[in-house]
């Protein structure tokens, strides 16, 4: 049975949700002293609404029924928000999430399928998800399934080419059942992105490639689940939800440095970080 049952303007239960997850994700890289908390907080909201904003189909106690809808984390630094996820949804014990990045744990530094229920591909290389996301929806179209798939980008790996060769990819084959979406919080674990390599201007290029793009606060819930609604409704072409949001989110002192992207808060830094975010 799909526990996706929360209503979609029910924000204030979502941006609670969304809170815990931020806490959760604090204290399991925290534990471990490694991960990455800040591209995961920048995330937060997405997987929220996608999970729990009545977006998603799944069946967290019958993970393979065939009709779920796909979600590919094609930023797998990511996993320390996604195991958090995936537990409180159901796929798994939470007390497992207390084991990240221990030896033999299958709560590993990136997701691994097989690993634990809900995983739909191993990622870490970045730049393969979109290519993966494809492949699950000509599945659906070959096998006349309704499910949809749904693809998590970061945009520093947006500078991969891979990334276009698949935007080329599902336009050409008219992909209306995926859709991206692009966490764009405008940094990754060297700098701006501007300065790395710069997106801009980021809609028109997916537009150019043939996509239907949407731009939206990636933090605000009632603008992201409007979003996936419009999604919904787009025939004929692949979409992509490109989600303005802020690396590190809700922490300030995250968020002024993005060096945190692959580093975990110290057990002192984390007093402070519980404190911003009113973790109980």
């Amino acid at each position: 049975m799909t526990i996706s049952t929360l209503q979609v303007n029910d924000r204030q239960r979502l941006n609670e949700l969304a809170n815990k997850f931020r806490c959760t994700v604090l204290d399991i890289t925290t534990h471990a002293g490694s991960g990455h908390p800040s591209s995961s907080f920048s995330s937060v909201e997405i997987l929220t609404v996608l999970y729990f904003g009545g977006v998603l189909r799944y069946r967290a106690d019958e993970p393979d029924w065939p009709n779920r809808d796909r979600f590919i984390l094609s930023k797998g630094h990511a996993a320390p928000l996604f195991y958090t996820v995936l537990a409180e949804a159901g796929y798994f014990d939470k007390q497992l999430l207390g084991t990240l990045r221990t030896i033999g744990s299958p709560v590993e530094g990136h997701p691994v399928q097989g690993k634990l229920p809900g995983i739909e591909n191993t990622s870490g290389s970045l730049g393969k998800g979109i290519s993966v996301g494809i492949g699950h929806a000509l599945g659906a179209r070959m096998n006349d399934l309704g499910y949809r798939v749904y693809v998590l980008l970061g945009d520093g790996e947006c500078e991969e080419g891979q990334i276009w060769e698949g935007a080329m990819a599902a336009a050409h084959f008219k992909n209306d059942n995926l859709v991206a979406i692009v966490d764009y919080n405008k940094y990754q674990e060297t700098g701006p992105i501007s300065r790395e390599m710069a997106l801009e201007p980021f809609a028109d290029k997916w537009r150019s490639f043939g996509w239907y793009a949407i731009e939206a606060d990636g933090h605000d819930v009632d603008e992201l689940s409007q979003a996936f609604r419009d999604a919904g409704n787009v025939k004929g072409k692949p979409s992509v939800i490109i989600a303005h949001t802020v690396k590190g989110k809700g922490v300030s002192f995250v968020e002024a440095d993005f060096t945190y992207h692959g580093r975990a808060l110290t057990e002192d830094e984390a007093v402070g970080a519980r404190e911003e975010l009113e973790c109980r």
